[in-house]
């Protein structure tokens, strides 16, 4: 599918490194892959003053540390500086008259006027700011109805907690309409996160035991060895749990667990997604103790821009429960953190031992149960462990694993990297992979009691390069 009508790509923090690491490969990608417009125009807005030419440098030098292949040399540094750049202060009304005028001469250049999508790849403290100033200048305002859609990309965090992101929704409802706001949770446009839906609704081998009646519990994780990296100052105003345990970690629970959506459309996926958030039982202030673990790695508080006295978790570990008859009395543990003994994000589920066992005596004793595990990264598969007879003149068992990898000869460069798919929805329209304003605020309803209870409770330490807290 080719997007066809022109479409300009107005980025916010043009020279920030979201920008550099992802966005300017994955619109390459696509423009290798022909899937975007004829006419077709990036727009990059930042502070620094450099000219055009000095931008096109960027976005190629960007783009050639993603490809190695000197054949395609060529089309990079055409792509790269046939783009354009603006220097400008978010803060400055000026800034969006400026891009008002590069605008309209892009379009003088088009012949017709064309799709605007801004896209905010700024810190959030931005967000308010450029929104309102957006409002302002109009620059918001479609052409007509015939002719250029304006649509807006926000990356998470979408706000700090539930007040901030009903503030934040409120605002972007003066500017745009539900079916123009598409809030950006990468991990939902991961193959992994897809095919989990696929695996479980298109086959008709594991949705008739999906549920409490079969499965003894469910394990999400997403695990890290970095540490902090040179982002202290941002992350200490953050902590582990608002930067992937309200967005990440909770779409991921809600993939393995939200109800069939019956058909392949963003409203009813959307819809179905939200059910499951708002089924999550909140966990109480009382039950923090029991249900709850909050960690921060050794030597956090020297970190670059981290606070001496810092209470900010690098690392959390929850219990959590669905209030609805599929799920009911299944645990759920959330883990997540950085500077662990692994990276790995995976979500598993275990299902019940079958009792009792039909294995030899020698076997009565041995916990066997069938394991599904949807490894999202590295190493991309899907596996289940299930249990086979051992050749021999006894009954005893083996343990075998069934799996499917991404990637190997046969997939080899298919599997598109997430901002490429969410740079081409946002343009064709298909909010499937982006939340919903319901979405966020049922997430930040489970999160924000936690968040709430742990205010001024201290972190347990715990090394770096382990597993995370013993507690």
């Amino acid at each position: 599918m080719k997007v066809k009508l022109p479409t300009t790509i107005i980025v916010f923090g043009a020279r920030g490194d979201l920008s550099k690491r992802k966005l300017y490969p994955a619109f390459f990608d696509l423009y290798l892959k022909d899937v975007l417009p004829d006419k077709f125009k990036i727009l990059g807005v930042s502070r620094a003053n450099i000219s055009s030419d000095e931008f096109g440098e960027l976005v190629e030098k960007s783009i050639s540390n993603n490809h190695k292949k000197k054949s395609i040399s060529s089309k990079i540094h055409d792509f790269s500086y046939s783009q354009t750049y603006i220097s400008g202060v978010f803060e400055d009304i000026k800034t969006y008259k400026k891009i008002a005028e590069d605008l309209l001469k892009i379009d003088e250049k088009f012949g017709f006027c064309s799709n605007k999508l801004f896209y905010l790849a700024v810190p959030p403290k931005y967000y308010e700011t450029i929104l309102k100033n957006l409002k302002k200048s109009g620059l918001t305002i479609p052409c007509s109805k015939e002719e250029g859609w304006t649509r807006v990309l926000i990356e998470k965090p979408f706000g700090s907690n539930y007040e901030t992101a009903k503030d934040l929704d409120k605002l972007l409802g003066e500017l745009f309409l539900e079916e123009q706001i598409f809030r950006i949770d990468h991990y939902l446009a991961k193959e992994t996160i897809q095919n989990i839906l696929t695996f479980r609704f298109t086959n008709t081998l594991f949705e008739p035991i999906w549920s409490n009646k079969h499965i003894e519990k469910i394990q999400i994780k997403l695990l890290e060895k970095l540490d902090v990296v040179k982002r202290g100052a941002f992350y200490d105003g953050m902590g582990a749990l608002r930067d992937v345990g309200q967005n990440h970690i909770l779409q991921i629970l809600a993939a393995v667990t939200m109800e069939n959506p019956k058909e392949l459309n963003s409203e009813n996926i959307r819809e179905k997604r939200t059910e499951l958030l708002l089924a999550l039982n909140p966990i109480s202030k009382k039950e923090l103790s029991l249900s709850a673990v909050k960690g921060q790695y050794e030597g956090y508080k020297k970190e670059e821009g981290v606070t001496p006295n810092s209470k900010t978790e690098t690392y959390f570990k929850l219990k959590a429960f669905i209030k609805n008859k599929r799920w009911e009395g299944v645990p759920f543990t959330l883990e997540s953190g950085k500077a662990l003994s692994e990276t790995k994000t995976e979500a598993k589920i275990y299902f019940k031992e079958k009792k009792p066992c039909f294995c030899a005596a020698s076997h009565k004793e041995h916990v066997h149960q069938n394991i599904i595990t949807f490894r999202i990264q590295p190493d991309e598969s899907i596996s289940i462990e299930f249990y086979v007879k051992k050749p021999s003149l006894t009954m005893d068992y083996l343990k075998k694993n069934l799996c499917f990898k991404y990637g190997g000869d046969v997939l080899e460069g298919v599997m598109p990297d997430a901002y490429e798919k969410i740079l081409f929805d946002c343009m064709v329209g298909d909010q499937t992979l982006f939340t919903s304003t319901k979405e966020v605020l049922a997430s930040w309803k489970f999160i924000n009691s936690i968040l709430e209870g742990w205010k001024d409770k201290d972190p347990i330490i715990y090394k770096k390069g382990s597993d995370g807290p013993e507690e």
